[in-house]
């Protein structure tokens, strides 16, 4: 078998033994479902009220793609949390021991997650409807911004998997994801317009690649003006994969040696 479909091959092999965790472990479920849940009916019916949004007929719509976003760029934090346990674990080195491609140990993953993701993606959308979001674009916008959401998990599972060996243990796997990430998702235009904000926040929210994904999701969802905010965030998930997959392959041969 060549090199390439070997990689191939091993890396569904793993994505699939992530999955077939899930009806063993339901509990891996609840961030990609309950958790985003509860933030869209915690902003929609408790801040939604007191936030004004020109431009969108209402809260929900302006909200959705915000919640969608945050939703997806941490839905590969249970990959960090397992990664970092698999290490203490000895996991990792038995692996090592087979005859195995060595990137399928963090790739099947990351694809794992991808499939996650989907789910979690169908969850959100389905609740966003009943609390009044609703499409304005045409289903070929609409798949587009499916596809560019599924892009930014999968950038992020890699991410993860980089927190994850980088972490020594499970525990600051989980104080480092949120330290990094969850304040750059809140200080972004995913849930107020930027210009509410005052001076050097506002500035630093403008330039947050977290605004530009959620305002292109905006455009591809409910046509708001995008200028070229779609290209640069296909610009940001393709740099973010390649930079954390490179990183996080070289930190993984680096303790496997």
């Amino acid at each position: 078998m060549s090199s390439l479909r070997w990689t191939i091959s091993d890396t569904g092999v793993l994505a699939l033994r992530q999955l077939r965790r899930i009806p063993r472990q339901p509990d891996l479920l609840i961030g990609y479902t309950i958790q985003p849940v509860m933030f869209v009916l915690l902003f929609r019916y408790v801040f939604g009220g007191a936030i004004q949004t020109p431009g969108f007929d209402n809260y929900a719509d302006f909200l959705m793609p915000g919640i969608i976003v945050q939703s997806i760029a941490f839905g590969g934090f249970v990959t960090a949390l397992a990664i970092s346990d698999d290490m203490k674990k000895g996991l990792i080195d038995r692996f090592r021991s087979l005859p195995m491609s060595r990137i399928a140990v963090l790739s099947g993953r990351a694809f794992a997650d991808l499939a996650l993701n989907a789910l979690q993606l169908a969850v959100l959308i389905a609740v966003g409807l009943l609390v009044g979001f609703s499409f304005a674009t045409d289903i070929l916008r609409v798949l587009l911004g499916i596809v560019l959401l599924l892009g930014l998990g999968f950038a992020f599972s890699w991410v993860f998997c980089l927190i994850g060996l980088s972490a020594g243990s499970a525990e600051t796997s989980n104080a480092i994801g949120f330290t990094v990430i969850f304040p750059l998702t809140f200080a972004s235009g995913a849930f107020v317009p930027p210009s509410t904000m005052p001076d050097g926040l506002r500035q630093f929210a403008e330039a947050n690649p977290f605004t530009t994904l959620v305002d292109a999701t905006r455009h591809l969802f409910l046509g708001a003006p995008a200028n070229s905010d779609v290209w640069v965030s296909v610009l940001w998930i393709v740099g973010i994969t390649v930079v954390a997959a490179f990183l996080s392959l070289r930190r993984y041969r680096s303790l496997t040696g």
